[in-house]
Protein backbone atom coordinates (compact mmCIF):
# COMPACT_ATOMS: atom_id res chain seq x y z
CA UNK A 1 0.00 0.00 0.00
CA UNK A 2 1.19 3.52 -0.43
CA UNK A 3 0.64 5.20 2.81
CA UNK A 4 0.90 8.55 4.30
CA UNK A 5 2.45 8.90 7.47
CA UNK A 6 2.11 12.29 8.96
CA UNK A 7 4.12 13.55 12.11
CA UNK A 8 6.47 10.31 10.77
CA UNK A 9 9.66 12.15 12.94
CA UNK A 10 8.22 12.35 15.96
CA UNK A 11 8.79 9.55 19.10
CA UNK A 12 5.71 7.96 17.86
CA UNK A 13 5.76 8.35 13.88
CA UNK A 14 8.74 6.60 13.66
CA UNK A 15 7.91 3.16 15.31
CA UNK A 16 4.84 3.60 12.66
CA UNK A 17 7.14 4.01 9.83
CA UNK A 18 9.70 1.36 10.92
CA UNK A 19 6.79 -1.32 11.41
CA UNK A 20 4.67 -0.12 8.56
CA UNK A 21 7.84 -0.06 6.28
CA UNK A 22 9.17 -4.03 7.13
CA UNK A 23 5.46 -4.82 6.14
CA UNK A 24 6.55 -3.80 2.50
CA UNK A 25 4.42 -1.08 2.87
CA UNK A 26 5.82 2.08 0.72
CA UNK A 27 5.43 5.34 3.39
CA UNK A 28 5.69 9.00 2.41
CA UNK A 29 7.15 10.51 5.39
CA UNK A 30 5.24 14.10 6.49
CA UNK A 31 6.61 16.18 9.37
CA UNK A 32 6.75 20.02 9.68
CA UNK A 33 10.93 20.30 9.77
CA UNK A 34 11.86 16.65 8.34
CA UNK A 35 10.69 13.76 6.30
CA UNK A 36 9.81 13.16 2.60
CA UNK A 37 7.27 16.07 2.95
CA UNK A 38 6.83 18.99 5.00
CA UNK A 39 3.19 20.33 6.18
CA UNK A 40 2.53 22.26 8.93
CA UNK A 41 -1.20 20.98 9.67
CA UNK A 42 -2.93 23.39 11.35
CA UNK A 43 -2.34 25.71 7.64
CA UNK A 44 -5.40 24.44 5.42
CA UNK A 45 -3.61 25.24 2.50
CA UNK A 46 -0.76 23.18 2.90
CA UNK A 47 -2.81 20.19 3.93
CA UNK A 48 -4.08 20.49 0.67
CA UNK A 49 -0.78 20.66 -1.21
CA UNK A 50 0.52 18.22 0.72
CA UNK A 51 -2.20 15.74 -0.74
CA UNK A 52 -1.29 17.37 -4.42
CA UNK A 53 2.31 16.57 -3.97
CA UNK A 54 1.63 13.13 -2.64
CA UNK A 55 -0.91 11.85 -5.43
CA UNK A 56 -3.23 9.12 -4.76
CA UNK A 57 -2.84 7.45 -1.56
CA UNK A 58 -4.11 4.04 0.20
CA UNK A 59 -4.57 4.99 3.48
CA UNK A 60 -3.50 8.22 5.44
CA UNK A 61 -2.19 8.07 8.64
CA UNK A 62 -1.23 10.34 11.45
CA UNK A 63 1.18 10.20 14.63
CA UNK A 64 0.64 14.29 14.74
CA UNK A 65 -1.06 16.48 16.94
CA UNK A 66 -0.14 19.27 19.43
CA UNK A 67 -2.28 20.71 22.33
CA UNK A 68 -1.33 22.95 25.34
CA UNK A 69 -0.91 21.64 28.58
CA UNK A 70 -2.17 24.39 31.43
CA UNK A 71 -3.99 24.24 35.02
CA UNK A 72 -7.71 24.11 33.90
CA UNK A 73 -8.23 27.74 35.50
CA UNK A 74 -5.61 29.25 33.21
CA UNK A 75 -6.69 27.80 30.40
CA UNK A 76 -7.93 30.64 27.44
CA UNK A 77 -9.69 30.52 24.92
CA UNK A 78 -7.35 30.85 22.73
CA UNK A 79 -5.65 27.82 24.43
CA UNK A 80 -8.31 25.91 23.61
CA UNK A 81 -8.79 26.70 19.98
CA UNK A 82 -4.99 25.89 19.99
CA UNK A 83 -5.85 22.52 20.94
CA UNK A 84 -8.86 22.24 18.75
CA UNK A 85 -6.55 23.66 15.68
CA UNK A 86 -3.50 21.51 16.90
CA UNK A 87 -5.45 18.20 17.29
CA UNK A 88 -9.08 17.76 16.23
CA UNK A 89 -9.21 20.40 12.90
CA UNK A 90 -6.28 19.46 11.71
CA UNK A 91 -6.89 15.85 11.12
CA UNK A 92 -10.48 16.18 10.10
CA UNK A 93 -8.80 18.29 7.58
CA UNK A 94 -6.49 15.32 6.72
CA UNK A 95 -10.20 13.06 6.27
CA UNK A 96 -12.41 15.78 4.40
CA UNK A 97 -9.80 17.07 1.78
CA UNK A 98 -8.06 13.14 1.79
CA UNK A 99 -11.75 11.18 0.56
CA UNK A 100 -11.12 11.69 -2.98
CA UNK A 101 -7.54 11.26 -2.57
CA UNK A 102 -7.36 7.78 -0.94
CA UNK A 103 -8.38 4.62 -3.00
CA UNK A 104 -12.40 3.49 -2.39
CA UNK A 105 -11.61 1.02 -0.21
CA UNK A 106 -8.75 3.16 2.12
CA UNK A 107 -8.69 4.19 5.31
CA UNK A 108 -7.42 6.28 7.72
CA UNK A 109 -6.06 6.51 11.32
CA UNK A 110 -6.04 9.63 13.36
CA UNK A 111 -3.91 9.74 17.02
CA UNK A 112 -5.62 10.87 20.37
CA UNK A 113 -4.86 9.41 23.55
CA UNK A 114 -5.75 8.11 27.11
CA UNK A 115 -6.55 11.46 28.41
CA UNK A 116 -9.98 11.33 26.62
CA UNK A 117 -10.93 8.70 29.15
CA UNK A 118 -8.21 9.13 32.16
CA UNK A 119 -7.75 13.11 32.57
CA UNK A 120 -5.07 14.64 34.21
CA UNK A 121 -4.28 17.46 35.88
CA UNK A 122 -3.34 20.05 33.12
CA UNK A 123 -4.46 18.08 30.55
CA UNK A 124 -8.12 19.51 30.61
CA UNK A 125 -7.34 20.90 26.69
CA UNK A 126 -6.11 17.61 25.45
CA UNK A 127 -8.66 15.36 27.23
CA UNK A 128 -11.22 17.95 25.03
CA UNK A 129 -9.18 17.54 21.57
CA UNK A 130 -9.30 13.53 22.19
CA UNK A 131 -12.97 13.23 22.65
CA UNK A 132 -13.38 15.26 19.63
CA UNK A 133 -11.39 12.92 17.56
CA UNK A 134 -12.80 10.01 18.86
CA UNK A 135 -16.65 11.21 18.45
CA UNK A 136 -15.32 12.44 14.93
CA UNK A 137 -14.15 8.98 14.21
CA UNK A 138 -17.32 6.90 15.15
CA UNK A 139 -19.47 9.51 13.08
CA UNK A 140 -17.06 9.78 10.04
CA UNK A 141 -17.07 6.16 9.91
CA UNK A 142 -21.14 5.50 8.86
CA UNK A 143 -20.60 8.03 5.90
CA UNK A 144 -17.50 7.50 4.19
CA UNK A 145 -18.04 3.46 3.40
CA UNK A 146 -16.42 1.75 2.12
CA UNK A 147 -13.65 3.75 3.10
CA UNK A 148 -12.34 3.47 7.07
CA UNK A 149 -11.50 5.40 9.70
CA UNK A 150 -10.17 4.43 13.17
CA UNK A 151 -8.25 6.27 15.59
CA UNK A 152 -5.52 4.66 17.98
CA UNK A 153 -5.46 6.02 21.67
CA UNK A 154 -2.27 5.08 23.77
CA UNK A 155 -1.31 5.73 27.38
CA UNK A 156 2.01 7.33 28.05
CA UNK A 157 4.44 5.16 26.35
CA UNK A 158 7.14 3.26 28.10
CA UNK A 159 10.36 4.75 26.12
CA UNK A 160 8.99 8.03 27.20
CA UNK A 161 8.20 7.56 30.94
CA UNK A 162 11.20 8.93 32.23
CA UNK A 163 10.09 12.32 30.61
CA UNK A 164 6.27 11.99 31.29
CA UNK A 165 5.61 8.98 33.49
CA UNK A 166 5.31 11.25 36.61
CA UNK A 167 2.38 13.12 34.19
CA UNK A 168 0.62 9.82 34.57
CA UNK A 169 0.54 7.92 37.91
CA UNK A 170 -0.86 4.53 38.45
CA UNK A 171 -1.38 4.20 34.45
CA UNK A 172 0.22 1.48 32.89
CA UNK A 173 2.52 2.63 29.93
CA UNK A 174 2.47 0.68 26.61
CA UNK A 175 5.32 0.04 24.46
CA UNK A 176 5.80 1.59 20.96
CA UNK A 177 5.59 -1.40 19.20
CA UNK A 178 2.39 -1.91 20.47
CA UNK A 179 1.14 1.07 19.62
CA UNK A 180 2.61 0.66 16.23
CA UNK A 181 0.22 -3.03 15.83
CA UNK A 182 -2.90 -1.00 16.28
CA UNK A 183 -2.11 1.11 13.11
CA UNK A 184 -1.26 -1.78 11.41
CA UNK A 185 -4.42 -3.55 12.71
CA UNK A 186 -6.42 -0.29 11.02
CA UNK A 187 -4.38 0.10 7.73
CA UNK A 188 -4.12 -3.85 6.88
CA UNK A 189 -7.15 -4.99 8.71
CA UNK A 190 -11.28 -4.35 8.17
CA UNK A 191 -12.74 -2.16 10.93
CA UNK A 192 -13.68 0.96 11.04
CA UNK A 193 -15.29 3.54 13.56
CA UNK A 194 -13.06 1.75 15.99
CA UNK A 195 -10.95 3.90 18.65
CA UNK A 196 -7.79 1.58 19.80
CA UNK A 197 -7.43 1.97 23.01
CA UNK A 198 -3.63 0.42 24.59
Amino acid sequence: MKILLIGATGTLGTAVHKTLTSRGHEVLTVGRGGGDLRCDLTDLAQITDLYDRAGQLDAVVSAAGDVPFKPVTELTPDDHLAAFRGKVLSQIELVRQGIPRVAERGSFTLITGVLAREPIPTGAAASMANGAVEAFVRAAAIEIAPQRINAVSPTVFTESLADYGDYFPGMPPVDLADVAQAYVRSVEGAQTGQVYAL
